[in-house]
């Protein structure tokens, strides 16, 4: 057991204090390391790559009973290693108002049923619910505050009582997973180049977000993370404000598409996406001071409250500057090309309202099908036909890392796993090429297999947790159970890519 724990990335005691300060669990058998099996070269290691990073487990379709045992499965998995899984619930009736990412359950009844398979599937253990990504970005049959008519306008539903029917669906969930003792849930809270702060502040409150852990900003989006910072905190200032100090006053909270207040004498500008936002930055559309100071004066000595996470995965350079290529259809957050991974996914922030940064959107799986305002089928911008919604994005993946800020390095270590064998057992020679003269390879099995011998080495297994040492550069494993390779191997504490 102790070889085991020391060979294995390190394991946590377990999350108690919910998603803040817990230690992220990374899926051995990821929807991204899938996607390697089918790859190979240098499209197989970026894709080895990114998946040694932890992401989202994402849950999309399915009935009750088949979500229940999907999120159990992780769930279970996460709670062996005491870490914490991050999953996303997407399954919204009318998801994505039928754009790339259309889908979702057929109606309220169906996706409340759905819901109580997600919540059955994690039970009383800890886990972090990242609720309906564009679930308030993108409402059928809307109506702002400013009264614009939103352009989700889908024929098929009531227009009468879809709006109703969503917020009744998001309140339901957030209901659901917080009466698990163990589970933190998060709303969509969309991102600082879409929504302005009082209009996605007054949405949160009608979904339920003061029962809720908070909201998570930039899903599946490439905007700075200095600029989800300041918008989540100004957010949550206003939430503060409208419901502590002048109840559903929502008019008052200053936003990001006119940055004035008493720091600035009243002057202000709309702000830019294409730089990082501080108080101090002397390009006036790249200052926060004038809204800081705004929510300063409001608030008096109430204190924002509302916590936040920021996706990462894909904001390392920050946005696509398009410079108005394709006018209003440029789709800048559909496969922008020459993105950069961003922060490494963490719970300890530094920041008192955020949470974590999360790789929510799973980097490397594809926006959808852009075509920019043209009749495609090819990505205008590209070039080349775009993967579907959450298909694997070769070129994407690759670019990623190459832009990624910080810089992701290549994997030092490889491992070729050879297995020969059918039925109830099999041997398998695993090479191992390591800066290091002797070794200590770790895996992930997925079924039940177990070691009988390691030829030239020595093992350990603790469940599906496997150890194996040795000073050779390959060993044979004899094993029971099929014959089947792990997907992610680490040498030394290290992930590895593998063939």
């Amino acid at each position: 057991m102790a070889a085991t724990l020391l060979a294995l990335p390190a394991q946590a005691s377990g999350p108690t204090d919910g998603l803040a300060g817990s230690d992220l669990y990374l899926n051995p058998y990821s929807t991204t390391l899938e996607a390697a099996q089918k790859l190979s070269g240098q499209a197989r290691a970026d894709a080895q790559l990114l998946g040694s990073i932890p992401s989202a487990d994402w849950f999309t379709k399915g009935t009750p009973e088949e979500v229940r045992i999907a999120v159990d499965e992780v769930v279970t998995a996460a709670e062996a290693r005491g870490e914490m899984p991050v999953l996303v619930a997407y399954n919204l009736p009318f998801r994505d108002c039928a754009q790339y990412s259309s889908g979702g359950a057929l109606d309220t009844e169906a996706y409340t049923a759905w819901i109580d398979g997600f919540a059955a599937g994690i039970g009383d253990r800890p886990a972090t619910v990242l609720l309906e990504p564009d679930g308030l970005g993108v409402i059928p049959h809307y109506t702002t505050l400013d009264g614009q008519v939103e352009w989700c306008q889908p024929t098929e539903l009531d227009a009468t009582t879809a709006t109703s029917d969503r917020f009744e669906q998001l309140n339901y969930a957030v209901d659901a997973f917080e009466a698990l003792e163990g589970t933190d849930v998060y709303l969509d809270g969309t991102s600082s180049a879409w929504l302005n702060v009082r209009e996605i502040s007054d949405r949160l409150v009608k979904a339920g977000v003061q029962n809720a852990t908070g909201f998570f900003l930039n899903a599946s989006n490439y905007q700075f993370t200095a600029n989800q910072v300041a918008y989540g905190t100004w957010i949550s200032s206003c939430i503060a404000y409208a419901t502590e100090v002048a109840p559903g006053d929502f008019a008052n909270c200053g936003d990001q598409y006119w940055n004035g207040g008493p720091a600035t004498d009243w002057e202000g500008v709309t702000m830019s996406n294409y730089g990082e936002w501080s108080a101090d930055n002397p390009d006036p559309a790249l200052n926060t001071s004038g809204i800081d100071s705004r929510y300063a004066l409001i608030l008096g000595n109430v204190e924002p409250s509302t916590h936040f996470v920021i996706d990462t995965s894909r904001n390392g350079i920050g946005p696509w500057d398009h410079e108005n290529k394709y006018g209003s259809t440029h789709e800048d957050w559909c496969n922008p090309p020459d993105r950069g991974a961003g922060a490494r996914p963490t719970t300890t922030t530094g920041i008192p309202l955020v949470d974590a940064f999360l790789w929510i959107k799973v980097p490397g799986e594809s926006d959808g099908q852009c075509y920019r305002g043209t009749e495609g089928p090819l990505d205008p911008e590209r070039g080349m036909q775009d993967p579907p919604a959450g298909q694997w994005f070769v070129e994407q993946a690759r670019e990623l890392i190459e832009f990624a800020s910080p810089e992701l390095k290549p994997q030092e270590c490889h491992v070729v796993w050879d297995a020969k064998g059918k039925g109830k057992a099999f041997a398998a020679k695993v090479t191992v090429t390591s800066p290091s003269p002797e070794w200590t390879l770790s895996y992930v099995w997925r079924d039940d297999q177990r070691i009988n011998n390691v030829s030239r080495g020595t093992s350990t297994q603790d469940g599906v947790d496997v150890s194996i040492t040795s000073r050779a550069p390959s060993v044979v494993v004899s094993a029971k159970g099929g014959a089947t390779e792990p997907w992610l191997f680490w040498v030394d504490g290290k992930p590895c890519t593998s063939e």
